[in-house]
């Protein structure tokens, strides 16, 4: 039997039962039927392009930054004919910008030379994208193609391991915790239910558990009593 936690820590009182998890997912399923990224894109090269940008970095603050470069170049070769310099002028508002915007403009070079100006559909060639981890092919994999996969950031890691939905001490293990544990009937948009439900419920310093919808199942201990 599992130890009970401190309340120090807080940590899951163990793992989720497998019982538990369609009605927690029928739960999120039901107050957002139809989630989607809240970054702003209309083709599968913006969205690869944001989701580039966004690492530390919030969405709004992409999607600002985007909001005046995409209508000027959302291709990858408008994105080369701005040049570095270019680039930089449109998205110097996001952390880290230089390096992204040398990422963006290699991997814009590469999906020109070797893709036809195409986002691939594979994980091995948008991994071997300049600036593109595993986080981000997840993202483009699932939102623009419709496939099944996980993409943890700190919210989906977070969420995994406090409802002892899907622990894990790495990204990775807590992503093949969730691609072993998720129906398949909500896997294709667990990956959007979480983070929107670590964003703005299951928040890191104080979860909303008074509010939370899913907190019957969850086995965070205790839960956070209202403010």
């Amino acid at each position: 039997m599992p130890s009970k936690p401190t309340p120090a820590t807080g940590a899951p009182a163990g793992l989720m039962p497998a019982a538990d998890i369609p009605p927690f997912f029928e739960t999120l399923r039901a107050a957002n039927p139809h989630p989607t990224s809240e970054l702003a894109y209309t083709t599968v090269f913006e969205l690869l392009a944001a989701v580039l940008l966004s690492a530390q970095a919030t969405d709004v603050g992409v999607n600002k930054a985007t909001r005046k470069l995409f209508p000027v170049a959302n291709t990858p070769q408008k994105i080369l004919d701005l040049g570095l310099e270019g680039l930089e002028g449109y998205i110097k508002t996001i952390g880290l910008y230089r390096s992204k915007a040398r990422h963006l403009m290699e991997a814009c070079r590469m999906l020109v030379e070797q893709h036809g100006g195409e986002v691939p559909r594979t994980r091995e060639a948008l991994e071997a994208l300049p600036g593109v981890g595993r986080k981000t092919a997840n993202v483009v994999l699932n939102s623009a193609f419709g496939m099944p996969t996980c993409a943890v950031d700190t919210h989906i890691f977070r969420v995994g391991n406090r409802t002892g939905l899907a622990p894990g001490k790495t990204p990775l293990a807590v992503e093949q915790q969730l691609m072993q544990r998720v129906p398949d009937a909500y896997l294709v948009n667990a990956h959007h239910w979480l983070i929107l439900h670590g964003r703005y419920v299951c928040v890191a310093r104080k979860p909303q558990c008074w509010k939370c919808p899913v907190a019957t199942w969850c086995r965070y201990q205790p839960k956070t009593p209202p403010p």
